[in-house]
């Protein structure tokens, strides 16, 4: 019973991180995007534009590497906590 208790914590706590540094991840992709059209643009440029630009750059990464690699989040901790519970219960 205690090792579903672990787990069934552990997913939500692992879940929490997750959400959390998506939504962070997200959000410094999208300022790095601002401030590049920005740079490219002095004058502003033209609002649908930049909209535009903005929305293709995050489409690009959500499909990206960079985005997948925020789901080893819920791999590592659960495969240390494997081995830990293999090697204390293989002796």
């Amino acid at each position: 019973m205690g090792l579903i208790k672990l787990f069934v914590f552990g997913f939500l706590f692992l879940s929490v991180i997750y959400l959390s540094v998506s939504v962070y991840s997200r959000s410094v992709r999208r300022e790095r995007l601002e401030k590049r059209w920005d740079a490219e643009n002095p004058d502003g440029g033209d609002l649908p534009a930049r909209t535009a630009y903005i929305e293709t750059g995050m489409a690009k990464y959500e499909s990206g590497f960079r985005k997948r690699l925020i789901v080893l989040i819920y791999i590592i901790p659960t495969v240390a906590v494997a081995v830990i519970l293999y090697l204390n219960n293989a002796n």
